[in-house]
């Protein structure tokens, strides 16, 4: 335990306990947000941590170095060498390193975290803030969200986008298969706006799903605008990241020059047969948009495979028509690259392949994906699946050009295995096994570079001033342990995470602590 470690005791009698034990055991019994007291209206040595023998990871991509951190309240308040007052609380982080909170710009947990606000398979990989609302899909009304965010806090740090499918199905309703009016669309910006106000800290648009698919460029230029007008960015997830993925790329750049807006593209890929190994040539499409002034960054998840509904994979949308069917298979290498994980009316589906579901069934792969959609629309569901359609080698060019952060496009409860190994299997598969990264480049698209996009100057680096969100870190020994079969499995290496100043994870499981906040524009 953290207590025993700094009081140099295992004994739990309280009246011996020096008083940074004494409150946390407390607060860790009741539950409640851990804030230090101050003795006579002034800060006393008690109120600080120091943190020493740590190798400083300072989240802007410099060298390693080892250095001291002191903590207090929320807030690094010195960075370097000095030692500890008498008084205050020491860890000693030998062979750790100590870097900024990881910020994890693509997040889904905007459901999860009300029923599990302690996020342990978030905090327990190093996020210590999360931006929820992604792929066009957000809580609303905004404001009533952030006000039981705010009422029920977590114990990590969150920020929500405003979706633009979820405002699109508030104007039109179920009679969204079409272009939308002028007067529609004024009435979609209407609510962009009220989002924006109300916190939110972009658009986010995931255009290749049902609702968003038969926008026009032009309605998401006009919501954009809105977002731009208050400072926000776009975060889209793009129309095809398949077959057509260059001429959806075109359009995203496209939005972010008719809207003047600083777009984040999410979890880059390139996801069918037809496309594998086009990654440099897409990457020069972007850098040339980039380098004529446009504000492009963009996030991967470090997997190859993705997780949707399946009917992202017939991109015509022809659902039962064999042929479309047909090539959709084989556009990610065949039925055996699709495995169900969700299916509500038959869970016996799950967890299978639709090649080996279709085996079992002696039929072909065609017809066992029809049937799969004919039971879900019988139930007005959709079948939720794992499409392994990623190649490496695009996945590590991805990963090493200096505009691509990591995220995860998980979250809390997610059955893809990124919702809770994501950040460390980058410090351990692409950092250490693969030497893909250096460990300061990784760390810096953990933390600075997200920040950059959220326009954050005190998050995401550590420095003195800045908000103590910190990681301390085994680099010898971090690494993921989710799986496909068992997505929630907790990583390893990850020893203790601050969210604000306050410890919420330490030795492999959460504190109790509450700290975070609803961050907002």
């Amino acid at each position: 335990m953290l207590c025993a470690k700094l009081c140099k005791s295992e004994e739990l009698d309280l009246k011996l306990m020096p008083r940074f034990c004494r409150v946390t055991l407390i607060a860790v019994a009741l539950n409640t947000p851990f804030v230090w007291a101050q003795e006579g209206g002034h800060s006393t040595a008690a109120d600080s941590t120091v943190i020493v023998n740590a190798q400083l990871a300072d989240g802007s991509g410099a060298p390693l170095k080892k250095s001291s951190v002191r903590i207090r309240g929320d807030r690094i308040v010195q960075v370097g060498d000095f030692k500890a007052k008498p008084g205050e609380h020491v860890i000693d982080a030998r062979g750790l390193v100590l870097a900024p909170g990881f910020i994890d710009i693509h997040n889904h947990s905007d459901r999860g975290i009300k029923n599990d606000p302690l996020a342990e398979t978030q905090i327990s990989q190093g996020i210590t803030t999360a931006i929820l609302g992604p792929d066009g899909d957000s809580p609303w009304p905004i404001a009533d969200w952030i006000i039981e965010r705010r009422k029920n806090p977590a114990a990590l740090n969150l920020a929500v986008m405003v979706g633009h499918a979820t405002v699109r199905e508030l104007v039109l309703g179920k009679d969204y298969q079409r272009i939308a009016t002028a007067a529609e669309i004024g009435k979609m910006a209407q609510l962009i706006e009220q989002g924006m106000s109300e916190g939110a800290i972009g658009l986010s648009s995931g255009l290749e799903y049902d609702i968003a698919s038969y926008a026009g460029t032009d309605e998401v230029i006009a919501m954009a605008k809105i977002a731009a007008k208050h400072g926000g960015f776009y975060m889209t997830h793009i129309r095809d990241e398949a077959d057509k993925a260059f001429a959806a790329l075109e359009e995203e750049i496209a939005i972010g020059d008719g809207a003047h807006i600083a777009i984040e593209h999410s979890h880059i890929k390139l996801g069918t047969v037809g496309v594998w190994g086009k990654a440099p040539e897409y990457i020069r499409v972007i850098e040339a948009a980039r380098k004529r002034g446009l504000d492009f960054l963009a996030d991967c998840y470090p997997y190859d495979a993705w997780h949707a509904n399946i009917k992202v994979l017939v991109p015509d949308k022809k659902y039962e028509d064999a042929l479309s069917v047909a090539r959709a298979l084989a556009d990610v290498g065949g039925a055996g690259n699709v495995t169900i994980t969700e299916f509500s009316p038959n869970r016996d589906y799950e967890q299978h392949s639709i090649e080996a579901l279709a085996k079992t069934a002696n039929i072909t792969a065609v017809e066992m994906f029809i049937r799969i959609i004919r039971a879900g629309d019988a139930a007005n569901t959709e079948a939720i699946v794992i499409g392994k359609s990623m190649t490496e080698s695009d996945i590590k060019a991805f990963y090493q050009r200096p505009w691509v952060m990591a995220a995860s496009d998980g979250g809390i409860g997610g059955k893809h295995p990124r919702g809770a190994g994501t950040f460390p299997r980058v410090l351990g598969v692409f950092v250490r096994e693969k030497h893909w990264l250096s460990l300061p480049e990784a760390i810096r698209k953990m933390t600075s570079l997200p920040a950059q996009r959220l326009g954050w100057k005190d998050r995401g680096i550590l420095r003195e001033g800045a908000i103590a969100d910190l990681v301390l870190f085994n680099p010898a020994t971090v690494i993921d342990r989710s799986t496909f079969a068992k997505p929630g499995e907790i990583a390893t290496g990850i020893e203790t995470v601050f969210v604000n100043g306050s410890i919420v994870w330490n030795e492999g499981k959460a504190t109790g602590m509450r700290p975070g906040r609803v961050i907002s524009k």
